[in-house]
């Protein structure tokens, strides 16, 4: 990679912290790292990289973290199934906003924003979903928030790229393999459905290449939105077994037909929203969806204009997330 000054945003999450790590090991690379809180097993120790803590929600801190960079990573996000939609746009569309604001005044030659394929989302099966696929209603206010915040940088005079990865993991993720292990802990797992859906997964490791192509990215290949993934569709719930076994952990027996465990999260949902303060369900519409429904995107677009290419497999990085989770104390 040339000579450049890289602004990461969420940079002290699972792949914030991921992607400084790679950008470290480039020496003509100066990185600002950006997050709320930063934990010891996030933290990057490296004569490139420095830390400035704070909120992207403050227009003279984002105004000071980019002035004089040459690009922006913008991985940082509010990502949940459930939340209101003041919550959703101060975390997900006002910080975007201040970015693009002022990298179009300090003249940032490029802007990566990490988006999501949540906006896809139906509670129907989904195969080999593109990138210019009409989008339906979205199903939470994470998913439209995402959205808009895509029309921000689209909208925008800067040079950009937009990934959509689904389904990260690998080492450092703390959010989609640990609920699941910590629900079976809790004795709340259970296969939802037939167990035959298959679904799109991606390490982690994977998303940072697409990242590092997105910053060097040709001109043809500029101003573009892209699915990221595997490509390789995996049966989610022998995955699962299979993770939870090698973690010592007993594989799933039970199982909940899909009209019935749809019904209870309709009416969790309905709790929540009338009489619960708005508090998360155990149990939401879109959750029971990616655990029940068949979900794959095509890639060929990010193969053919950015040269991606899936390097690790969902294997090893359930290797290498069960690795990092053993060690944890």
């Amino acid at each position: 990679m040339s000579s450049k000054r890289i602004l990461v945003t969420g940079a002290t999450g699972f792949l914030g912290s991921r992607l400084v790590e790679r950008l470290a090991e480039e020496k003509t690379v100066t990185v600002t790292a950006t997050g709320r809180s930063l934990k010891p097993h996030n933290r990057i120790d490296a004569s490139n990289v420095r830390y400035v803590l704070g909120d992207l929600t403050k227009d003279s801190f984002v105004e000071g973290l980019v002035q004089g960079q040459d690009a922006i990573v913008h991985a940082a996000a509010l990502s949940s199934p459930w939340g209101s939609k003041r919550a959703f746009w101060a975390s997900n569309v006002r910080p975007t906003e201040l970015l693009i604001r002022a990298a179009e005044t300090h003249g940032v030659g490029r802007f990566v924003l990490i988006s999501t394929p949540s906006m896809y989302f139906q509670m129907t099966s989904q195969w080999d979903l593109k990138e210019e696929d009409p989008l339906p209603k979205p199903i939470n206010q994470y998913a439209a928030s995402k959205r808009e915040a895509e029309r921000v940088v689209e909208a925008s005079d800067i040079p950009h790229v937009i990934l959509r990865p689904r389904a990260l993991l690998g080492r450092g993720d703390t959010v989609i393999l640990p609920r699941i292990i910590r629900a079976h802990q809790e004795g709340r797992l259970r296969q939802m459905g037939s167990g035959q859906n298959r679904v799109d997964m991606t390490p982690v490791s994977n998303v940072v290449d697409a990242i590092l192509l997105g910053l060097e990215a040709p001109e043809r290949a500029l101003n573009q939105t892209y699915n990221i993934s595997n490509g390789d569709p995996i049966a989610l719930w022998p995955f699962l077994n299979e993770t939870l076994q090698k973690l010592g952990l007993t594989p799933v027996s039970k199982s909940i037909p899909l009209p019935v465990v749809l019904t209870v999260a309709r009416l969790m949902e309905w709790h929540a929203r009338w009489l619960n303060r708005h508090r998360e369900p155990t149990l939401t519409v879109y959750g029971v969806g990616t655990l029940a429904m068949d979900f794959s995107m095509d890639i060929s677009k990010a193969r053919r204009l950015l040269g991606y290419t899936p390097n690790q497999t969902v294997e090893e990085a359930m290797d290498e997330f069960v690795a990092w989770h053993k060690q944890q104390p």
